[in-house]
């Protein structure tokens, strides 16, 4: 249990959070419909780009609007307990990390950051400061994933071999730079949008920010977030974050990606990332590989087709699979699969588990991802995607992308958070802020 320490904003139990909102379109439509259905008060709201908010203001017409978090903070203090981020992937890390030293518990949509090295910042910052967190992987709260965890650890598919994880794209592959400026238009906050990342005039070309290394973070930041998290928390591969070998030595993560190209400003159209897992404990060592677009997508899913899975069965819309992302890991006596969010699974091959004796379940039942996390900063247990786990995998996943810099290995250590003997790999994993921003 992860108490609130004295100082950071709490509320009884009785009471309704007074939240804010960084980042209204998008995923911010998401939390304007959530936030009031579960009894909850939002107090602020903050996006640069009027155009995206504009559903979400016109929802809430009430409630304050911003342009900048950084006024939002200072002109709201004491009525803001908690903040939600849900902007652009680029910009995560300086608006959460500016919430938790305000002393506001904080849930960040995934990826919890951009960068390695924010994922380090903010679960250190957290710690400090005492606030409850959660990354917004909400597969997390689901009871399926839950039961997974738990026939893992009780050994039902045996001694774990191989991790596989998929997505039918990556990236754009290579792209030219945008060229020229264009007018801002005047609903629009370039300085702010662009947050940490170089300065470079306006383009609309820009504002695809899924395209852009600078801002995006591939499928690995917008769906291995969901697609790993089982199989990372059962095999408990954060525990590397924080306790060294058995030898005393610390532990070391091998990652290599073969992919369709390594460019400097996006992210390749496809790629096997192989991370090489040192033991945990009793857990012996395993590859971990993600599968993003071309050939080796195709393999994987050739092979889960062959494992026996019907994905016709069950009832009707039960998606039993996803065959743009998801998750199969294999073991001695058998295998799991995972859908997309990991939240639902099936045992395969099915005849073998049909009549399967269900082990002790360890991992309590969740109340709703979000409500998890309230439930934390009103003194509560910690939610389970906390940034002490949540921070690990987002580097995991985070260290991905900088493997698809370079066509060799890295090797990674996840105590010192840095690439051993690579000082070119290990500058990647954090970036430049440019004059102005910073944690």
């Amino acid at each position: 249990m992860i108490l609130p320490r004295v100082g950071a904003t709490t509320y009884q139990a009785n009471e309704r959070a007074n939240i804010a909102l960084v980042g209204c379109g998008g995923r911010g439509r998401w939390f304007a419909q959530l936030i009031p259905r579960i009894n909850e008060n939002f107090v602020a709201l903050c996006d640069v780009d009027e155009r995206e908010a504009a559903n979400t203001y016109k929802q809430l017409p009430d409630v304050p609007k911003y342009r900048d978090f950084r006024e939002m903070l200072s002109e709201r203090d004491k009525q803001i307990d908690a903040v939600i981020v849900a902007t652009p992937d680029n910009t995560h890390a300086v608006v959460a990390m500016a919430a938790i030293r305000a002393g506001k518990h904080v849930y960040v949509e995934k990826p919890l950051t951009h960068d390695v090295y924010e994922s380090r910042a903010l679960r250190e910052a957290a710690t400090k400061h005492g606030v409850a967190t959660q990354m917004g992987n909400q597969g997390t709260a689901s009871s399926d994933l839950r039961r997974g965890v738990d026939l893992i650890r009780a050994g039902v598919l045996g001694e774990i071999r191989e991790v596989h994880v998929y997505n039918s794209g990556c990236g754009s592959g290579p792209r030219p730079l945008p060229e020229g400026s264009e007018p801002v238009p005047p609903e629009l906050e370039w300085d702010l949008w662009l947050g940490p990342a170089a300065w470079r005039p306006y383009n609309v070309a820009w504002m695809r920010w899924h395209t852009w290394r600078d801002f995006g973070t591939s499928t690995l930041g917008g769906w291995a977030t969901h697609s790993a998290n089982l199989a990372f928390m059962a095999l408990k591969v954060d525990s590397l974050w924080h306790d060294a070998q058995a030898d005393g030595r610390p532990p070391r993560i091998r990652v290599r990606a073969e992919a369709s190209g390594y460019h400097k400003h996006t992210h390749p159209r496809s790629a096997r990332i192989t991370y090489e897992i040192p033991a945990r404990g009793e857990l012996p060592p395993l590859p971990f590989v993600c599968h993003m677009g071309g050939t080796s997508y195709q393999e994987l899913m050739q092979r889960i087709r062959k494992a026996g899975l019907d994905e016709n069965a069950g009832a009707p819309n039960a998606r039993r699979f996803t065959p743009h992302a998801g998750c199969l890991i294999v073991g001695t006596e058998g295998m799991l699969y995972a859908i997309a969010h990991n939240t639902r699974i099936t045992l395969l091959p099915e005849a073998k588990f049909k009549d399967l004796k269900e082990p002790e379940r360890h991992l309590p039942k969740s109340r709703g991802h979000e409500r998890e996390w309230l439930d934390a900063a009103r003194g509560g247990p910690a939610a389970m995607s906390n940034f002490d786990y949540s921070s690990p995998l987002n580097e995991f996943l985070m260290l991905g992308n900088v493997a698809t810099l370079y066509d060799r290995q890295i090797e990674y250590d996840p105590i010192a958070c840095q690439c051993v003997g690579d000082d070119e790999a290990t500058a990647a994993l954090r970036r430049e802020y440019r004059e102005a921003w910073t944690l």
